[in-house]
């Protein structure tokens, strides 16, 4: 990962990158908790997006599973 021109090898990686605009990050917990809502928002933050939608997949109706995050 690149960030200010700056090349970082840390364990960074989001899981899906659309079009190079938004950010999903894909999760199967019981709950989103400020952890998970940090981690998408450091990912904006180095991608240098603006729009992110983390998923969680361990909810009964996935319209409760997903959080959508703007920087």
């Amino acid at each position: 990962m690149f960030y200010e021109k700056v090349k970082m090898d840390i364990g960074y990686r989001m899981d899906l990158l659309v079009e190079k605009k938004v950010i999903v990050e894909i999760k199967a917990v019981e709950a989103i908790n400020e952890v998970h809502v940090s981690q998408v928002l450091t990912y904006l933050k180095l991608a240098e997006c603006k729009i992110g939608l983390l998923l969680n997949f361990n909810v009964a109706s996935m319209k409760n599973g997903i959080k959508r995050l703007i920087k």
